[in-house]
């Protein structure tokens, strides 16, 4: 289990998806993106039935557990108990912050999307221990339901309001993202960036490196 006080010195969240994935699955792409040097593995599959994301999860887990990465399910909180993963990560529209902590304790990691300041004070009221905070950019293709971009304000205005980690989530590629960290986030979430990438642990590598250079660059 990784702690809670680990995930301030994260850089580079991957969030797996398989209809993205080139035909892998979500352990491959998790296990190259952590070859890569991805602290964060999320579990992303909206469509997939409870066994199967179960499944994967203790795949994951077990690889995550070994190397010391951080496991994040999201959205099911069961699938997320069943797999002793470090926590999860919730949406505006599933069950209210301050239920899933009830529900998953004290010592699991509770991730909370955010498309607004009230909604970032909402969520550390409740209970959050880190925010994803978004949608920077359009997201096309990984996120079809997600809202339209809020840009680069959104993150200096969260983080002026609310002294939680900002991973910033939302159509963000090796491109842009040194200007995401400029604004305000102390990570970077990905989905197409690396899992469509031909070579994902290069993709991952080269994306992690650009986000610490940025870091060192703003924090000093």
């Amino acid at each position: 289990m990784q702690s809670k006080s680990n995930f301030k010195n994260c850089l580079l969240y991957v969030i797996t998806d398989e209809k993205l994935g080139q035909e892998r699955s979500h352990y491959e792409i998790a296990k190259l993106a952590i070859a890569g040097g991805a602290d964060i593995i999320q579990l992303r599959d909206k469509s997939a039935p409870g066994k199967k994301m179960y499944e994967d999860a203790v795949k994951i887990r077990k690889l995550t557990g070994e190397t010391g990465t951080i496991f994040i399910v999201n959205d099911r909180v069961d699938i997320a108990l069943a797999s002793d993963a470090d926590g999860v990560h919730v949406g505006q529209n599933d069950l209210p912050a301050s239920i899933i902590r009830k529900l998953i304790g004290d010592d699991k990691i509770l991730g909370v999307s955010a498309e607004s300041v009230d909604d970032a004070v909402r969520a550390k009221q409740d209970g959050a221990d880190y925010l994803g905070v978004g949608p920077v950019y359009e997201a096309r293709g990984s996120k079809p339901d997600t809202s339209a971009p809020w840009g680069l304000r959104l993150l200096k205005d969260v983080r002026a309001a609310v002294d939680l980690p900002i991973v910033a989530i939302g159509g963000i590629k090796y491109e842009n993202a040194a200007e995401v960290i400029r604004a305000g986030a102390h990570c970077v979430s990905v989905i197409s960036a690396v899992v469509s990438a031909s070579d994902i642990r290069k993709a991952t590598a080269d994306l992690r490196q650009l986000i610490e250079n940025e870091r060192s660059r703003r924090d000093g």
